[in-house]
């Protein structure tokens, strides 16, 4: 990670010393005379140039962290399938995985609630958007990022699969618990006819989890191609701008982390410390790489090495990669009101509480959906018309706040595991 950042710290600033002859450049490419320029002109040209010329270098390094991510997309959906079935068949009927599945999603509905309201407090407190009297972008930029607002039809149409297969190849995560659960209780409700189907499961398990080591032998070039990348495009200048911003919201996180998950494992008698200590190579991955996704195979290991069963976390862990996505859940709220503040828009306290009500539900379902919390925010702006540019006032250092919720998002999911591992009794 370190000599990523190195790295492309070099290469950025080696781009930005090798202007371009811009006046060259504008007569090739629009075959005008010179004198009809303007200076200011000339300046947006060689910045769109420089721009150019560093995504595409960028583009380079970023192939070994695709290359790593669609490794670990290829785990994904096999090994999620796997564990489930074979979790929910351990459990053995409909009643057991009812129990356990209602105090699943009782905890995930109370941190979800928590993580949005902690985001509130955070960006009121701070108020960055006023503070920091960022330049606004022009009225209707594009963002390129469209957004999505989840009512009841689409969210039963994204949960219920029309077809398994489909759904895998999509790697659409609710889709293939849903049917992971059905099939797990009809193999576990038929007895002995059942035992060879689930015995395969168990195999495939085992056979996804060593795959799965021979994938994360590739992560730290994937690592360092992701971080290289990254600076390269946005050079760690960019960071002097946002400094406030990242201390408010990194401050957000640290607080859940350690003071909202560590309360509610003091209060379930868990040993909070021990439990990062055992994922602390799934946190780094998911810090690294931006990417909740890429550390789920590792998570899971992780945890049941700490001792929690397989039953447990083969089940909470699925469910928690769309319900519970703490870190993500926080931002939403935070980002929300940051741009709100960023155009000088005051939010009624009312309307704060009804945002993090709307978001409760709109939240759910969207692990899928790529850059899913920029796309749940563009709807929130919308709703509460909000400019929908705004949203660009984040992308220039979304990615480093990405590596903070991914993060997040796996401590949350690990602590939700073994809360619900000891409601159901189990002492690791």
């Amino acid at each position: 990670m370190f000599v990523g950042i190195i790295l492309g710290f070099i290469i950025n600033k080696s781009i930005t010393s090798n202007k371009l002859n811009v006046e060259r450049f504008y007569n090739q490419q629009q075959n005008e005379k010179i004198k009809t320029v303007t200076k200011t002109e000339l300046l947006k040209l060689e910045t769109q140039f420089l721009k150019a010329q560093k995504k595409k270098i960028a583009g380079y390094y970023s192939i070994l962290s695709d290359i790593f991510l669609h490794l670990i997309k290829m785990i994904i959906a096999p090994l999620v399938l796997a564990v489930l079935v074979l979790g929910v068949a351990k459990v053995g009927d409909f009643k057991s995985v009812g129990r356990i599945g209602l105090k699943t999603m009782i905890y995930f509905t109370s941190a979800t609630l928590i993580a949005l309201a902690l985001g509130l407090i955070m960006v009121n407190l701070f108020k960055p958007g006023t503070v920091m009297h960022l330049d606004l972008p022009e009225v209707n930029a594009s963002t390129g990022i469209k957004a999505n607002t989840q009512d009841a039809k689409n969210f039963i149409d994204h949960v219920i699969p029309e077809s398994i297969i489909k759904s895998m190849a999509a790697n659409d995560i609710l889709p293939i618990v849903v049917f992971a659960l059905f099939f797990g209780v009809a193999a576990a409700s038929i007895g002995s006819i059942g035992l060879p189907i689930i015995k395969a499961f168990d195999s495939l398990a085992h056979v996804m989890f060593k795959v799965t080591n021979f994938v994360m032998s590739f992560a730290p070039i994937g690592v360092f191609g992701a971080i290289t990348a990254v600076v390269i495009q946005q050079g760690l200048d960019v960071l002097s701008g946002y400094v406030y911003l990242i201390a408010c919201f990194f401050t957000g996180l640290v607080l859940f982390v350690f003071g909202i998950l560590f309360l509610i494992c003091l209060l379930f008698k868990i040993n909070y410390f021990k439990l990062l200590k055992d994922i602390k190579e799934p946190i780094l991955l998911a810090f690294s790489t931006a990417s909740s996704e890429s550390a789920m195979p590792k998570t899971i290991e992780a945890l049941e090495k700490h001792g929690i069963s397989n039953r447990i976390v083969s089940f909470v862990l699925p469910l928690g990669y769309s319900f519970n996505l703490d870190g993500s859940i926080m931002y939403m709220t935070f980002a929300t009101v940051f741009i709100a503040q960023s155009y000088g828009i005051d939010i009624s306290t009312a309307d704060q509480i009804k945002m993090m009500l709307i978001l409760l539900v709109t939240s759910k379902g969207m692990a899928g959906v790529p850059r899913a919390s920029l796309v749940v925010i563009a709807g929130m702006l919308t709703m509460f018309k909000i400019p929908g540019e705004g949203l660009l006032l984040l992308l220039a250092v979304d990615q480093l706040l990405d590596m903070g919720r991914s993060a997040t998002n796996v401590v949350g999911n690990a602590v939700a595991s073994a809360v619900v591992a000891r409601l159901e009794g189990e002492k690791f």
